[in-house]
């Protein structure tokens, strides 16, 4: 009374399988630019803030940043430590020896890196941890002599 599906079942599908298989392949050409792979999160090139630059507040002073965007300044046995580059945003810490303080800064560059504005404060004066002593602005540009250093790739 009943017939098996069994056998109709797969010769159905062996049929719609095969007539599939026969088909010819369309292929579209898809021409996409190739995208250059971004770098990973966190890994500006600090290479940028090495040389020398003009630091102006109340004064001209000369800093010397090495690759990775530490270095030293002449007022008051200064120093700066980068602690991050993103984007056109640097940010870092600044100590002084000769009179005990320290503090934060952080810089917005222009679209090239030759300038920028930044903002500065206290995070240390002496024993004070909390100091209420406000900080400041300036500005921030790169010395000439420095940029052609900057742009000129090592000798191998």
């Amino acid at each position: 009374m009943f017939r098996r599906p069994g056998k109709r079942c797969v010769l159905l599908t062996l049929f719609l399988l095969s007539t599939g298989c026969t088909q010819p392949i369309i292929q579209r050409e898809t021409s996409m630019p190739p995208v250059a792979p971004l770098p990973p999160a966190g890994s500006d090139d600090r290479l940028v803030l090495a040389g020398e630059w003009e630091y102006e507040d109340s004064a001209v002073v000369t800093l010397m940043l090495d690759k990775q965007g530490n270095g030293t300044y002449p007022w008051k046995e200064g120093r700066f430590e980068t602690t991050a580059l993103s984007g056109h945003t640097w940010q870092g810490k600044w100590f002084q020896n000769e009179n005990d303080r320290e503090g934060g800064f952080t810089v917005k560059f222009s679209s090239d890196f030759s300038e920028g504005d930044g903002r500065w404060w206290y995070s240390r004066i002496g024993d004070d941890q909390a100091p209420t002593q406000e900080g400041g602005t300036f500005h921030l540009s790169r010395k000439p002599s420095s940029t052609a250093a900057a742009k000129m790739s090592p000798v191998p």
